[in-house]
C-alpha cells in the first residue's frame, strides 16, 4: 500500500494523520504568520527539566542543587529550567515564604536560595556538563513593594483610587504598565543582566500571553543580540510564536485527564491532537507534560490526575512531535503535592524508580531523527488496529529511521493488537526490553494494561 492510500485511509477512518511536510502552506500562513525569529537547531531535540529550588533540597539553595546536576545529567536532562529565583515581595506575600512569583527585584537573587555569585556557578557547573539553563521571567506583575514602586510608581498600573492593583484578582502582586515605554526599556534591561552576568540560556516567561506580543518581540530582537537564546511562553495563543519557539499544551493536560477519568475517549484525543497540529505548524514546538508546579500543587500529582495510565502518557510526551518536561521528582516517583507558600521538601528516598525510565525515553528523544520536532522530514502516523478504542499507535518517520509507539490506554490486560496499516513493516526493537520483533512477519503484539511499547527500526 502506497503511503498516499494510506494517509487517505487513514484520514477516511477518522483518525489523524499528522504530516507537516504535506499540509498546504498557504493555509499555515494563513492560520500563522511565518516567524521572524528561529529557533536554535538544538531545540528540536532537547526536554525540560522543570527545578522548584525551595522543594529540591532541605536546605534549597543553588548550591545544595549543583549536587543533584549529576544525577540529571545520566538521566538525559537537557535544559534546567529553574522556577523564579529573583527575591521574593514580603509585603502581603502569602504563606510563610511567599510565591516565586511575586517578584521584589528582578535584578537580584533570593537569598533564600543564595548569591548572584552562586547562582553563576551554578550556571558554569551545568554548561560544564552540556546543560542548558533557563530562568523563569515574571513579566506582567510584581509583588507589592518591588523596588519600582519605591523608585519609578509610573511605571504600574493603578486602579479609580489610584492604587497598585492586580486585574486578575491575585491579591499578593501589582499589574505593571506596558504603555510606559521607559518600564519597557528597563524589562529589557533587567532581562538582558541575567544573559550577560550569568550566561543563561534562555527564559521561561509566565503567562506569556498578559504582557503584549510586541513587548516580547523587542525583548527578543534585543537579547538575542547578545545571544541566541530559547524562548518558552506558559500560554497557548498561536500568535505569540512570532516571538517564541515553544509554547505550553496545557489544553492536551487537561483532555488526557478527561480521558483517564472518563470524560472523553481516544477519538476526542486525536481530535484534538489533529487541531493542535492544524493550529501550531513547524516550526512552533509544543511542550508536553504531565506535571509542573502549578499542577502538582493545586490539581494534584500526575498519579492523582491520571492514574494507571501516568506512564503511558509520559511516553506519549517523550515521543510526540514536541518538547517533552519532567517536572522536579517524577523520577522518585513521588506522590506528593508540595506546597505552595511555604517549606515542604521533596522526600527524596534515594532510589529514583523512574530515573531509568526517564533516561531511556529522554535519550531516544535526543538522539532519534525520528524524534525531531517541528522538522519537516519528520512525518507521524496515527495508526489503525483492531482495538481503536483501546490503543494509541503511531509510527515516526524520518527516512529510513522509524519509532513505533504502542500505548495501551485501557484496563484490557493481555490486549492482543493488530496493526492493520501496513506502512509498519521490517524488524524493531523495543528500547524498554531489548525485545526483537518483525512486524513485517506478523504485526500483532500483545500489551498489557496501561501498558506501553516504544520500538526502533533495526
Amino acid at each position: 500500500m502506497t503511503v498516499l492510500r494510506v494517509l487517505v485511509l487513514v484520514a477516511f477512518a477518522g483518525i489523524s494523520c499528522i504530516d507537516p511536510a504535506t499540509t498546504n502552506t498557504a493555509d499555515k500562513n494563513d492560520k500563522m504568520s511565518h516567524p521572524h525569529f528561529e529557533p536554535l537547531d538544538w531545540v528540536k531535540q532537547t526536554n525540560i527539566y522543570e527545578v522548584n529550588l525551595r522543594q529540591y533540597t532541605p536546605e534549597g539553595t543553588f548550591n545544595a542543587f549543583a549536587k543533584e546536576l549529576p544525577r540529571l545529567k545520566d538521566m538525559g536532562a537537557q535544559v534546567i529550567w529553574f522556577m523564579p529565583i529573583t527575591p521574593i515581595a514580603t509585603e502581603k506575600h502569602k504563606g510563610s515564604l511567599g510565591s516565586y512569583y511575586a517578584c521584589s527585584d528582578y535584578m537580584a537573587t533570593n537569598p533564600e536560595f543564595g548569591s548572584l555569585d552562586d547562582f553563576k556557578q551554578l550556571v558554569k557547573q551545568a554548561h560544564d556538563l552540556d546543560l542548558k539553563v533557563i530562568i523563569d521571567w515574571v513579566a506582567n506583575h510584581t509583588g507589592y513593594g518591588h523596588v519600582w514602586t519605591k523608585t519609578n510608581p509610573e511605571y504600574f498600573k493603578k486602579n479609580e483610587q489610584g492604587q497598585f492593583f492586580d486585574k486578575n484578582g491575585w491579591d499578593d502582586v501589582i499589574d505593571l504598565d506596558y504603555s510606559n515605554i521607559d518600564m519597557r526599556k528597563t524589562m529589557i534591561r533587567a532581562m538582558d543582566f541575567w544573559v550577560k552576568e550569568t550566561d543563561i540560556d534562555g527564559f521561561r516567561c509566565d503567562m506569556a500571553m498578559l504582557v503584549p506580543l510586541d513587548f516580547w518581540k523587542d525583548a527578543r530582537a534585543a537579547l538575542d543580540a547578545r545571544k541566541k537564546l530559547f524562548w518558552l511562553a506558559e500560554c497557548e495563543e498561536v500568535n505569540y510564536h512570532e516571538a517564541f519557539d515553544a509554547t505550553y499544551s496545557w489544553e492536551w493536560m487537561h483532555k488526557t485527564e478527561d480521558f483517564a477519568k472518563g470524560r472523553t475517549d481516544i477519538a476526542g484525543l486525536d481530535s484534538l491532537l489533529h487541531r493542535i497540529n492544524e493550529q501550531y505548524p513547524a516550526p512552533a514546538y509544543k511542550v508536553y507534560f504531565t506535571s509542573n508546579h502549578d499542577e502538582n500543587s493545586w490539581n494534584g500529582t500526575e498519579f492523582e490526575k491520571y492514574g494507571p495510565a501516568a506512564p503511558a502518557l509520559a511516553v506519549f510526551a517523550a515521543t510526540w512531535n514536541g518538547i517533552p518536561m519532567v517536572y522536579s521528582g517524577q523520577e522518585l516517583p513521588s506522590h506528593k503535592r508540595l506546597k505552595f507558600f511555604d517549606k515542604d521538601p521533596i522526600e527524596w528516598t534515594g532510589k529514583y524508580e523512574l530515573h531509568d525510565f526517564y533516561k531511556t525515553l529522554l535519550h531516544l528523544h535526543s538522539t532519534h531523527p525520528a524524534l525531531r520536532a517541528g522538522d519537516a522530514a519528520v512525518t507521524t502516523y496515527r495508526l489503525q488496529t483492531n482495538v481503536n478504542d483501546a490503543l494509541f499507535g503511531f509510527l515516526r518517520k524520518n527516512g529510513k529511521d522509524e519509532v513505533l509507539v504502542l500505548l495501551n490506554l485501557s484496563n484490557r490486560d493481555n490486549l492482543n493488537v493488530d496493526i492493520t496499516d501496513d506502512i509498519v513493516q521490517g524488524k524493531f526493537k523495543e528500547i524498554f526490553s531489548g525485545d526483537e520483533h518483525d512486524f513485517s512477519a506478523s504485526r500483532q503484539y500483545t500489551i498489557p494494561a496501561w501498558g506501553y511499547r516504544v520500538f526502533t527500526k533495526s
